[in-house]
């Protein structure tokens, strides 16, 4: 996809979620194989949570391929120069996108990890609130980023790292994750960015 032809379909998608089977990929067999593979851990870490454990999609050495695969077939036309991973199942994603299009990839970690000159963005939680961080020097000033985690919510760390990043001097084209909560499509706070997801969270009783 040329960068004209990107900036019309960002237009089109501000602020939106958007998941693959309703983006080119109805249909595709892998998004159903991604979604078996991510196992469900009923109240953990507490009591109502439906955990979606993408430790054993990382296990099934196909469906993460397909994962990083189905990424790198959307940005590897997209002039994208940064990769950002919001810790720490970002991690686990964003570096072999980032090889897959030719692009460096940049960790976003919790306060104190970082040994060099940083810069820090807050972000609300529930009870409280939590901080990401980025290396000055990282990114400069007009790269084309994009933001991997495995899952969103609220959109809360997400904004944050597009925060980050656009104090930076970076442009934010997207966020994207294995996994989105479809209920929140309306509330998903990303300051206008569009966001790419895979799939939905399993429920419990489909859990292998």
């Amino acid at each position: 996809m040329g960068k004209i032809a990107w900036e019309t379909e960002s237009k089109k998608a501000f602020n939106a979620k958007m998941f693959a089977e309703e983006n080119g990929l109805k249909g595709d067999p892998r998004l159903q194989a991604i979604s078996q593979a991510i196992r469900v851990v009923p109240h953990f870490p507490k009591q109502g949570i439906m955990f979606q454990d993408i430790t054993t999609l990382l296990l099934d050495h196909k469906a993460f391929k397909d994962t990083v695969d189905i990424f790198v077939d959307r940005y590897r036309d997209m002039h994208i120069s940064v990769v950002a991973g919001i810790e720490a199942r970002g991690f686990m994603f964003g570096p072999s996108i980032a090889l897959g299009i030719g692009a460096k990839f940049v960790p976003l970690r919790k306060p104190r990890k970082l040994p060099g000159e940083v810069i820090s963005e807050k972000y609300a939680l529930e009870y409280g609130t939590d901080c990401l961080e980025l290396h000055v020097g990282a990114v400069q000033p007009g790269e084309r980023a994009i933001v991997i985690d495995d899952l969103v919510a609220t959109g809360g760390t997400l904004s944050a790292g597009i925060k980050l990043l656009e104090r930076a001097g970076a442009e934010v084209v997207e966020c994207a994750c294995v996994i989105g909560v479809p209920e929140v499509k309306g509330q998903c706070r990303l300051i206008g960015k569009p966001l790419y997801v895979l799939v939905e969270p399993r429920q419990a009783d489909k859990c292998f």
